[in-house]
């Protein structure tokens, strides 16, 4: 004869409001029951606590994909929205670029005729060794650096010292294996530049600061900051138009340049012979290349006859 389920219910109501009554109680003493037990037998509970690990990890790693999922989605929607708005950038710098090779083609075909009607002389080519800065040496010159290139590479005294955003200096002393390049920032250099869309001759004199000074600029000249300084190429130290710097100080003191050059990022220098004689050539070399150029016209004069 089965028992009536209410009996059961009977039963089960007064344990559970004990259990109730004493959870907090029953929850301590099983904290410190576990605690005596792991200080009796630490490998037992190691044990048992790899094995509850290792059952509970399947459904942690079940429960942690959903919000895996969702953050992962969320990522892709921030990275979705990222990527539009760069896309949108760059198609209205690809347009900018795009009306400025159209410009620069426009000017290419102007200049080339105007070099054909004038039977202007073409620059002379370019030819450059890179090499890595290995060190600043200090000693005479108080802004220079060691670069790990010499004679043997074809470096020599004079070279123009470039990296990608422009001039960074010339080459003061070159060895076999190694050369000193003298920044534009030392107080030993003096370059001829070029000041603004007026192309006002001055030199850039560097006075050991990290802005050279510009100086012996015409009187009424004015230049305002922002006005872009290139090399203007007399005295054969270095070819026309090399990229230097901008005006960033332009009162009735000292008139500054901010380098293009970052000389805090400097890694590499190309050491760019122009193949033209300068001042930095020695009178032995010039003479030796003038009597050349002599005698290769006297026989081509005497092929001719």
């Amino acid at each position: 004869m089965k028992r009536p389920s209410g009996s059961i219910s009977h039963l089960a109501t007064p344990v559970r409001a004990w259990a109730h009554r004493f959870a907090f109680l029953l929850l301590v003493a099983s904290a410190f029951g576990l605690m005596l037990l792991g200080k009796m037998d630490s490998l037992l509970v190691e044990r048992a606590r790899t094995a509850v690990t290792d059952a509970a990890a399947p459904l942690l790693d079940a429960a942690s994909r959903p919000s895996d999922a969702i953050n992962g989605m969320i990522e892709s929607l921030g990275e979705m929205a990222d990527l539009r708005a760069a896309n949108s950038l760059l198609r209205r710098e690809n347009d900018r670029l795009r009306s400025w090779q159209a410009l620069a083609l426009e000017l290419e075909a102007e200049n080339t005729a105007l070099r054909k009607l004038t039977h202007a002389v073409q620059d002379s080519s370019l030819r450059f060794v890179s090499a890595r800065v290995i060190g600043d040496p200090g000693g005479a010159f108080a802004r220079s650096v060691l670069v790990n290139a010499g004679a043997r590479e074809g470096v020599v005294k004079g070279q123009a010292a470039i990296t990608s955003d422009g001039l960074a200096g010339r080459v003061a002393e070159a060895g076999m294996r190694a050369a000193r390049v003298l920044l534009i920032t030392d107080i030993n250099s003096r370059i001829p530049v070029l000041v603004g869309k007026g192309r006002d001759r001055a030199i850039l004199a560097g006075d050991n600061s990290a802005q050279p000074k510009l100086l012996y600029l015409a009187p009424g000249i004015e230049v305002k900051p922002g006005d872009r300084v290139i090399t203007s190429g007399r005295g054969g130290a270095f070819p026309r138009g090399l990229p230097v710097g901008v005006v960033s100080q332009a009162g009735e003191g000292a008139l500054r340049i901010q380098p293009f050059v970052d000389w805090s990022h400097l890694e590499y220098l190309r050491l760019a012979e122009f193949e033209f004689s300068g001042v930095f050539q020695a009178p032995a070399t010039m003479n030796a290349n003038a009597s050349t150029e002599a005698n290769t016209a006297k026989k081509s004069q005497g092929a001719e006859r």
